[in-house]
């Protein structure tokens, strides 16, 4: 492993870092009691809590006073070039940290309006399918984590930027990148890998977050040693629906393509939820490479388009659900679960491409039920031909990375959709090349895509409201006010009642909102922050985060 830049200075000093003065002020420490408690007015992780359900407890913004909600400043993100915005924006202790695209971070003080710091990650050979994405950085230890798309961790001085230390996690020339925020439990800091498309091996890395030091790795793609990842040879999903697989042809295959797990995918791009009672990490994984032809990759193909629990302090599998046997689809798992407790029982929300969200033990990955679908479907779990076949969701979703949210106060998850068929087709692939796209087929839009907000009640899996609307690629945020926050390609943010769906409020960024929203409290008011700049899905790109408050009349 590569180490670029490490700071001298021990642990012990390390700490003393995190109270260090910056303008006559002490920069207190985001503690790991912090992240398990965050106080009602921070948004310290990605997902808020652990639990990710993006929920803020602030109630001063509702319907009655909604319609005076206004942009109250607009912060422009000094970028090389705009490449779209996907990040949750993290607030502590009166500052805001940010990522723009490309891997530049940015600290500012939400009080004078002053940037703080900013960090340029000067960038290695990088290959990515989907855009030069960064969803943001995680907080701790009086550091700030980023995970770049050239497959480096890094570590920042949360008061100055200066960077403490600088680890390569995997070969970026080969196609592995980062694209998630990293997370931090304790003394850990875990990433997981992107670059499924290009024939990598998937995995979910540890590290010291105080010295960059790796702790342990588990890879989605079990070798031989470890078991392999043929699996049980399922002819059907968990719930039932025929794979149309030919297992014969598949069993005597296994010989001819025993090397095909070395590169066989199944990225780990969703952020990660996290269990300190049980001490469990969970994790949403991607599609097996090549995503289209099956005939190259005989087996179930473990643990490609699963739900996988973790034990965090060793990395060692504890359980697995595995929706899609052997996939096809390309049917990533892409959004981050979600931990609820209902009735005294700890359950995982799990949000799929396929259309479904699936509800499992928390403690045991099985299944407990699975909502109605909440997109249309069509040739669902049909095995593509050559000459293609109309494929709905297709790959780009159902629910896709955009984040979900659930609120405590409704007992509903907010799931952001896309309704897109997809002409899916296979053919033989060659053997992957590093750092080239590895997909086995085509995969073709059929028509525009349209937006989906559903209300989905997991203790019966039923829809219970749902909005349609432009393209939605951005991630929903839940108030105690009881309003949903989500925002679409065109540029609209919106508010909806979180439990009717009524929409209650319209605002149009000027270019896409590509990104989740969060919420924070201020000096006693509360805010609402997200970002605008697009993404491949819009015709125009920018880099700016507008945060809203009440003022005194109509936007």
């Amino acid at each position: 492993m590569d180490r670029r830049s490490r700071h001298p200075l021990s642990a012990i000093a390390y700490c003393l870092l995190a109270a260090t003065a910056l303008g006559g002020q002490t920069l207190p420490v985001v503690s790991s009691a912090r992240l398990l408690a965050p106080q009602p007015g921070e948004w310290l992780t990605y997902g808020r809590q652990y639990n990710n359900h993006r929920f803020s407890p602030l109630a001063h913004i509702n319907r009655d006073n909604l319609s005076r909600l206004t942009p109250r400043w607009r912060l422009q993100l000094e970028v090389p070039q705009p490449g779209g915005l996907q990040v949750t924006p993290l607030i502590a202790d009166g500052r805001m940290y940010v990522t723009a695209s490309h891997d530049v971070a940015f600290a500012v003080d939400l009080r004078t309006r002053a940037q703080l710091w900013r960090y340029e990650h000067k960038l290695s050979t990088v290959r990515f399918c989907c855009g030069p994405n960064n969803r943001g950085v995680a907080l701790g230890h009086g550091l700030v984590y980023m995970a770049t798309l050239d497959a480096h961790v890094v570590a920042l001085d949360a008061a100055t930027g200066a960077v403490r230390w600088d680890v390569t996690a995997a070969d970026a020339a080969g196609g592995y990148s980062f694209t998630m925020a990293p997370i931090v439990i304790d003394d850990l800091v875990i990433v997981g890998s992107s670059g499924g498309e290009f024939g990598t091996r998937g995995f979910v890395a540890a590290y010291s977050a105080l010295s960059g030091d790796p702790v342990w790795r588990w890879y989605t793609v079990p070798s031989p040693e470890e078991g392999g990842w043929l699996g049980k040879w399922a002819a059907a999903t968990p719930t039932g629906e025929d794979l149309h697989r030919d297992l014969e042809q598949e069993r005597s295959d296994v010989a001819k393509y025993e090397n095909a797990w070395k590169s066989g995918g199944v990225p780990v791009w969703a952020n990660p939820a996290y269990d300190a009672d049980l001490g469990l990490l969970y994790i949403a994984t991607g599609n097996p490479t090549p995503s289209n032809d099956g005939t190259v990759r005989p087996g179930d193909n473990l643990y490609g388009a699963s739900v996988v629990a973790l034990d965090v302090k060793t990395g060692k599998l504890r359980w697995y659900f595995q929706a899609v046997p052997h996939d096809v689809w390309d049917y990533d798992f892409g959004n981050p679960p979600v931990i609820i407790e209902q009735s005294g029982r700890k359950l995982l929300l799990e949000a799929g491409k396929m259309g479904f969200v699936y509800v499992l033990d928390a403690g045991t990955g099985a299944l407990v039920r699975r909502s109605e679908a909440f997109v249309p479907q069509n040739n669902l779990f049909v095995a593509p031909p050559v000459d293609g076949i109309v494929s709905a969701p297709g790959p780009a979703g159902g629910a896709n990375w955009p984040p979900s949210a659930y609120s405590p106060l409704t007992n509903l998850l907010y799931v952001v959709g896309l309704d897109w068929p997809f002409v899916v087709s296979r053919r033989t692939s060659p053997e992957p090349k590093p750092g080239e796209m590895y997909i086995g087929g085509g995969q073709r839009p059929e028509g525009l895509p349209q937006g989906v907000l559903s209300a989905i009640d997991p203790a019966i899996g039923k829809l219970v409201w749902q909005v349609k609307g432009d393209p939605l690629w951005s991630g929903a945020l839940v108030t105690a006010g009881n309003l949903v926050f989500v925002g679409d390609v065109s540029g609209r943010y919106r508010a909806y009642d979180a439990r009717t769906g009524e929409r209650l409020w319209d605002f149009d960024a000027g270019v896409g909102v590509n990104a989740p929203g969060v919420s924070f409290e201020l000096d006693g008011e509360q805010f609402i922050a997200v970002a605008a700049g697009g993404s491949r899905y819009s015709k125009t790109r920018g880099s700016t985060i507008i945060i809203f408050g009440l003022g005194a009349g109509a936007p």
